[in-house]
């Protein structure tokens, strides 16, 4: 059996050496939103989605990608963690979505 408890618990891994998914969940080089971002945002609109696994249903990334965005998302406050792997959209969410917040103007919250 082997042991993983050195793997980082804040970034998916899925032991894949396939980079063409992960390009869409990684930061973009200009700053720390990914690709993903806004259509996680986009579907956290909707009321009957607020998991990780709801994005994953909608093909937009895998779970465990999902879950580490929601968590970055939450961070800068776009999202509000409503329980563990439960999340939903903030107004400060709705406001990037509508281009009138610049994700280079955030910083993270404290926890």
């Amino acid at each position: 059996m082997t042991d993983n408890t050195d793997e980082s618990a804040d970034e998916p891994s899925d032991g894949s050496t396939e980079s063409t998914d992960r390009e869409d969940w990684e930061p973009r080089e200009d700053g720390w939103m990914a690709p993903v971002d806004d259509d996680i945002l986009e579907l956290m609109r909707d009321p009957d989605a607020f998991e990780p696994s709801d994005v994953d249903d909608a093909g937009i990334c895998r779970g465990p990608d999902a879950a580490y965005r929601c968590r970055e998302l939450a961070k800068y406050g776009l999202l509000e963690k409503l329980a563990i792997g439960m999340y939903d959209i903030t107004d400060r969410g709705e406001r990037y979505l509508e281009g009138e917040v610049d994700p280079d103007d955030l910083e993270p919250e404290d926890d």
